[in-house]
């Protein structure tokens, strides 16, 4: 049975949301606060993390308690919970490192579904990834345990989702992928997503890997199909 952390600072929605998930069949724990949520993380460990942005401590809200968790070292998927639906917003916490981000108010089974999706893109990614880094032509490094990625042996930061992404396309060098097919394998979400999403994380892995983006050397575009990792 799957342990999820939850973070928020509101004891009442803290509980009903405990409540709908151990009706969908996991174990919860709360956390009030950043601080005891790191603390609980280092000595009890979680599955996954349920985080209110708007935490009550400024120092310590919810992007920051992410970026936090990001820098242990255990991976621990982290779904944001939030009342801001701006496309900023969202954006910002997917670059500090979430899985996934779902405004309030949100629908019941759309969240269990969304945990669900996050729990098979993790165990996929797990299940897929080569044990040893990858080296390519000396230059860049992917290594899937450590889920760090080096290139000139300066660390690339890259978001969970773009560093999976990466992690499928390089494990497959040479094997084009259409976008649906992506988004299956490595989102595996229940939700209609829009395709271009896949554009996007394309896009930006390229920007932070590539010498000349508009001229890859690693991702390739394939005519009428989709993307793939060059063969190294």
């Amino acid at each position: 049975m799957a342990h999820i952390l939850v973070v928020d600072d509101e004891p009442n929605v803290a509980s009903s949301l405990r409540l709908l998930l151990e009706r969908g069949g996991y174990q919860t724990s709360w956390a009030a606060d950043g601080r005891t949520a790191l603390e609980l993380l280092k000595t009890r460990g979680a599955d996954l993390v349920l985080l209110d942005v708007n935490l009550g401590d400024p120092l310590m809200d919810g992007l920051a308690v992410c970026r936090a968790i990001r820098s242990l070292p255990a991976y621990t998927p982290v779904i944001m919970l939030t009342i801001r639906d701006g496309t900023t917003d969202k954006v910002v916490g997917l670059e500090v490192g979430a899985d996934d981000y779902i405004t309030k108010p949100y629908d019941e089974r759309e969240l269990l579904a969304r945990i669900r999706a996050t729990f098979r893109m993790v165990a996929a990614a797990r299940a897929g990834a080569a044990t040893a880094p990858m080296v390519i032509d000396g230059a860049l490094t992917i290594d899937p345990q450590r889920r760090k990625v080096l290139r000139n042996n300066a660390e690339v930061m890259l978001t969970p989702r773009e560093f999976d992404l990466l992690v499928y396309l390089a494990s497959h060098a040479g094997q084009p992928f259409g976008r649906e097919m992506l988004l299956d394998r490595v989102w595996g979400w229940d939700v209609a997503v829009d395709t271009r999403t896949v554009d996007k994380h394309i896009a930006e892995l390229r920007r932070k890997l590539e010498t000349d983006p508009a001229n890859p050397r690693y991702i390739l575009t394939v005519r009428g199909v989709g993307y793939a990792f060059r063969e190294w």
